[in-house]
């Protein structure tokens, strides 16, 4: 917390230091937006380059003296927490001051500048967030407060705990880690009691685009199991740049990637060459609209996907046939298909990339 506290007191004593000399304060914040401050690492993922391209927040021009304003007014609160050794929300700075600040991502944004400018993760800054994500399956643990948290009783669902690093004394006995996209067929798999039918594993979702926490426990479960992790999504681009997130990590949380990507995912299901292979109707697919192509072709000039040859290919077969499938499209075949035929022979005979 000392750490918080000086870093926080450097920026203000630069702050009082320009207006000393008369000079308008300026605060420099890392462009986080800018594919060129991240490079790819096959065992990080995308991370942020030492020598970035900045923006400055200036504190005397009418377009940027808002954000300066609000980042010092945030530095304030969160100077205030640490020494008071108090913890809130994201959505608690939010409403806080709901006139301020206007709208609850200006909040979000300004965080994740602060903790990128002063190169300290969110949790340390004492800004917890809320928690989106489920997990299920072989595992127990215990939290920082000393609850006890046991998933493995039948098809019970636990919300991913809001401080994951806190967590402690981990059991599984998991062969394998499922990351599936949605809540839906997450709650399927869990009435179909798949965590037990097949062999015991974790599953876990981040409903839709993962929270940090979400993220945080997925690379946690990994550095302690060292077991397999798959990932169960929609075939479309909007399910391919969520695998890439747990995968690779996310442009705007690349100054974080050690703590957050998990570079052996694979990606099991559901490939695009899945829909032909299995004979899905026409019908039951849905054509592409200009947004999914647009995402799809940004997808494809990344980085990462140079290195992924089997992932390109599926890509190219995406763009092609401009159609695209959610994991539900597997009920046209049976109504359990998806836990009864396509998990198990997937995980059997090694059907992922």
């Amino acid at each position: 917390s000392s750490e918080v506290l000086e870093a926080i007191e450097n920026v203000i004593q630069d702050v009082l230091k320009s207006l000393a000399q008369k000079k308008a304060p300026v605060l420099t914040v890392v462009n986080r937006s800018d594919w060129r401050n991240v490079e790819f690492k096959d065992s990080v993922g995308l991370q942020m380059i030492p020598c970035c391209t900045t923006k400055r927040i200036r504190s005397d021009c009418p377009r940027s003296a808002p954000k300066f304003a609000l980042i010092l007014k945030i530095l304030s609160m969160i100077y205030k927490m640490v020494q008071s050794n108090t913890y809130a929300t994201k959505r608690d700075i939010y409403y806080s001051d709901t006139q301020l600040f206007g709208s609850q991502s200006v909040v979000d944004n300004i965080i994740n500048d602060i903790s990128c400018m002063l190169k300290i993760p969110r949790r340390s800054l004492h800004i917890l967030s809320t928690t989106k994500g489920f997990v299920a399956g072989n595992l127990s643990y215990t939290e920082d407060d000393g609850t006890k948290v046991n998933c493995t009783c039948g098809a019970t669902v636990f919300t991913v705990p809001s401080n994951v690093q806190g967590i402690k004394n981990l059991i599984s006995h998991a062969k394998f880690m499922l990351i599936v996209e949605k809540d839906a067929t997450f709650q399927r798999l869990l009435d179909d009691d798949f965590c037990n039918k097949l062999s015991p594993c974790i599953m876990i979702t981040g409903r839709g685009v993962p929270d940090l926490n979400t993220r945080l426990l997925v690379r946690k479960l990994w550095d302690t199991f060292q077991i397999p992790v798959f990932t169960l999504m929609d075939a479309d681009p909007h399910g391919v740049e969520i695998m890439c997130i747990y995968k690779y990590g996310s442009l705007s949380m690349s100054f974080e990637a050690h703590h957050l990507t998990v570079p052996s995912v694979k990606w099991l299901g559901l490939l695009p060459s899945d829909l032909k292979r299995l004979n899905i109707r026409k019908d039951a697919l849905i054509p592409f609209t200009k947004q999914d192509q647009n995402k799809l072709a940004s997808i494809q000039k990344r980085p990462y996907i140079a290195c992924q040859p089997m992932w390109k290919k599926e890509l190219e077969i995406m763009a092609a046939s401009k159609l695209k499938a959610e994991i539900q499209v597997l009920t046209s075949l049976s109504s359990d298909y998806l836990s009864r035929v396509y998990l198990p022979n997937k995980l059997q005979f090694g059907g992922w990339l």
